[in-house]
């Protein structure tokens, strides 16, 4: 259970008792990590929900981009035995603490409400564990995603690149304008997130699940891997020389600005250009990136619920119902720049966007084409996750060449394993 497996586990499931004891009716204390503005005012649409049904929001916010913080608190409430009501999870940490057997039961209210029929079955190998509803879903970030300044792009004169032929011609494009031609930020998840894309574009979904969601050893040093990182090498001659340490939504500010023509990021890079005030479809464009047509790579936020004491269970199983309501999800993925993890919800309010990312979703989950993202937590636990990291990014900064790299990758993926 890697990290979470070195708790104390005997002592938090003891006191587990204890802590819930305290719990009060009509209560829920709720903790996450959106702390930023947007995500703020939407999460408040939630505790207004809950507190119209006379259920008081206790909010626990830990700030920190990924959740690590958040993991880090949790750990040290479960191990004092006094668990949150809920708490905002991504992949394999939800899987960490359902092991753990102090993650709470939903069956009830999901089968009621019928959730099985409308969250794609990729987000349910998390929501659920060992046949049981533990977490509700709010959103589905998509990490296959490309970001181009409007102007750029009515300069380039051409389509939307369809291949990464197309991409290079496009990117040649921007270069001849005077500007960097692909944004990027050298942070190993930023990179990870361009190198699964590129896996995907290369190898489509089938290559994409053998070689990282079932990490075989054949795919990891392959020919078509070994055209991946090729690739890879090709996509960062387009970078400008000060990408090392950017942090991502800088290099989304070079989209914005004009100092470079595209990003490859996932759709939470969305929320920088319309904070610019600028309108997608005529400013800046959004597409898939190209080869990844037809298909989703995603993360998705959810709220795991614990074990309570029966005196706050009816608030628990409020606040799940709420998470679910389709306002809710309208609310909150508007603003996020997300999309609701309900395939069934209208897309009236949603940009274009939006209404592009909830088609698509609908799509690859009926095609069976969505998978989740290395990068972002969801086709590894965390420490495979890093071993992934490791080469690619060492082989991103040319401190190891393709062949090392193919040598490398399945003997640090089957060391982390």
């Amino acid at each position: 259970m890697r990290m979470i497996a070195k708790l104390a586990a005997g002592t938090a499931l003891a006191s587990l008792a204890a802590g819930h004891a305290i719990a009060q009716d009509n209560s829920v204390e709720v903790l996450h990590w959106w702390t930023a503005g947007g995500e703020a005012a939407a999460l408040n649409v939630l505790k207004e929900n809950l507190e119209a049904q006379g259920i008081t929001w206790n909010d626990m916010p830990v700030a920190g981009g990924a959740g690590g913080n958040a993991m880090t608190a949790l750990r040290a409430r479960v191990t004092a035995g006094d668990s949150p009501t809920a708490v905002q999870m991504l992949g394999f940490d939800i899987r960490d603490w359902a092991e753990l057997g102090v993650v709470g039961n939903l069956n009830d209210l999901a089968e009621e409400e019928g959730w099985e029929a409308v969250i794609p079955a990729a987000l349910q190998d998390f929501s659920r564990y060992d046949g049981q509803w533990i977490a509700a879903p709010v959103n589905v970030h998509s990490t296959n995603w490309l970001w181009i300044n409007g102007d750029a792009f009515q300069a380039y004169g051409g389509g939307e690149p369809q291949s990464l032929d197309e991409l290079y011609a496009m990117l040649d494009a921007f270069e001849e304008q005077g500007i960097t031609p692909l944004a990027h930020g050298g942070q190993a998840w930023q990179d990870t997130t361009m190198w699964e894309n590129v896996v995907l574009a290369v190898g489509g979904i089938d290559f994409y699940r053998d070689a990282i969601i079932d990490a075989n050893a054949d795919a990891l040093s392959s020919d078509t891997m070994r055209e991946v990182f090729d690739h890879m090498t090709r996509l960062a001659g387009y970078f400008d020389p000060n990408f090392s340490g950017r942090d991502w939504n800088l290099a989304s500010a070079m989209v914005i600005e004009g100092d470079a023509g595209a990003q490859q990021m996932g759709d939470w890079a969305k929320g920088e250009f319309l904070r610019a005030d600028l309108t997608p479809g005529e400013d800046f464009m959004c597409m898939r990136f190209p080869g990844t047509q037809g298909n989703v790579l995603f993360n998705s936020d959810q709220f795991v619920m614990f074990e309570v004491g029966e005196g706050a269970r009816d608030a628990q199983l409020a606040m799940a119902s709420a998470v679910m309501d389709p306002a809710f999800q309208v609310a909150f993925n508007t603003v996020k720049g997300s999309v609701p993890a309900r395939t069934d919800i209208d897309d009236t309010e949603f940009d274009a966007c939006g209404k592009q990312g909830m088609a698509e979703l609908a799509e690859a989950a009926a095609n069976d084409t969505l998978a989740g993202s290395l990068a972002h937590g969801h086709a590894q636990p965390a420490a495979v996750q890093e071993a992934f990291f490791d080469v690619v990014t060492q082989h991103l900064n040319g401190q190891i060449s393709t062949d090392e790299a193919l040598e490398r990758l399945p003997q640090a993926i089957a060391a982390a394993q």
